[in-house]
């Protein structure tokens, strides 16, 4: 199991990590992540039921709050009336109302919900992945994506808890959804933002910035 390659940095370079009575949980010596072999993945069929059960709505202003720790740092580092995308936007689009209600325009992708593949020949100022990262299960092509449609000076911001140490991840509760397959930490989002030139900026616990060189 140890030989699995990396979702992210595509190395044979894990070890392991942790292991319940679900699944076992590698990390990659090279990268940091902490990853979930394939062979644990749900099928597309059992992921959309699950993402079918949440609840998120526009309205809700607890949703509101917490999407304001991505929403706040990135706004102010925005230009005004800036072009966005939001990727994984979910079945109800929040955080692309919160950035349009002040005056950016936002495009929304999702492969279940907005599956509108031409979001992909547009360049955007900013673009935010909120609570989906850890969904992936091919880290590395995504990121690379999202990167490659960001403006010279945009900003790529991400929201996923951060993995904790061993110890602590035997009760961290993040790991027992099964559509979580990719835990990222502020080592791996280091090695992550090395190859584009962009140090990460990190805000609490599960935010974190990227800005593409101008």
């Amino acid at each position: 199991m140890s030989s699995q390659a990396c979702p992210l940095c595509q190395t044979r370079d894990g070890e392991a990590y942790f292991e319940d009575s679900q699944r076992c949980y590698l990390q990659c010596r090279t990268c940091n992540l902490v990853f979930v072999p394939p062979i644990y993945y749900l099928s597309s069929d059992a992921e959309r039921q699950r993402y079918d059960l949440h609840q998120n709505s526009c309205s809700d202003p607890e949703y509101r709050r917490f999407l304001s720790r991505i929403f706040m740092p990135m706004q102010a580092r925005l230009n005004p009336n800036s072009r966005g995308l939001d990727f994984g936007s979910g079945p109800g689009p929040t955080l692309s109302k919160m950035f349009e209600e002040v005056g950016h325009s936002v495009a929304i992708y999702d492969s279940y919900y907005a599956k509108d593949e031409s979001v992909w020949e547009k360049r955007y100022d900013f673009i935010t992945a909120s609570e989906v990262v850890e969904h992936l299960h091919q880290p590395r092509t995504e990121f690379n994506r999202l990167w490659a449609c960001l403006k010279p000076g945009g900003i790529l911001g991400v929201m996923t808890m951060l993995a904790p140490a061993p110890e602590a991840f035997a009760t961290w509760h993040y790991k027992n959804d099964m559509t979580h397959v990719s835990f990222f930490s502020r080592n791996t989002f280091e090695w992550l933002g090395h190859p584009w030139g962009s140090k990460p900026q990190f805000f609490d616990n599960d935010v974190v910035l990227f800005q593409k060189n101008a």
